[in-house]
């Protein structure tokens, strides 16, 4: 039987973040599908509706914590796949350089048109 290797350690914090941001995740993306798919429906969701969305602080905070959390989600698990798949020494290094530089900028692009969308600051 073949031996299970997973760059993940249990008890680490990535792991554990990995599993965390999985359950938050599938809760915000809930809400998201029942209010923009359900109660409001995709004719009526209009640039308006969303600059009134992204008014309410609680949308708001709820939408950039979403967003944070979907990257880190995102770029964890690519880079663990790609570990998984052999990626180690300098290349490893690189790739995360490459991942987290992505993820800043990611989250800052998506922090201003968060920000450009709501009245709030």
């Amino acid at each position: 039987m073949a031996e299970h290797y997973s760059s993940f350690q249990r008890g680490d914090w990535r792991w554990l973040l990995q599993r965390v941001t999985a359950v938050f995740l599938i809760g915000v993306l809930a809400f998201h599908f029942v209010l923009l798919h359900f109660v409001n429906h995709a004719a009526e969701i209009s640039f308006a509706g969303t600059q009134a969305r992204m008014d309410e602080l609680g949308y708001f905070s709820l939408m950039w914590l979403f967003l944070v959390t979907a990257t880190f989600h995102g770029v964890n698990g690519v880079y663990n796949a790609l570990v998984n798949m052999g990626l180690g020494g300098t290349q490893r290094r690189i790739v995360a350089s490459v991942l987290i530089v992505a993820s800043v900028l990611l989250i800052a692009q998506g922090t201003r048109v968060a920000i450009a969308m709501s009245g709030l600051f």
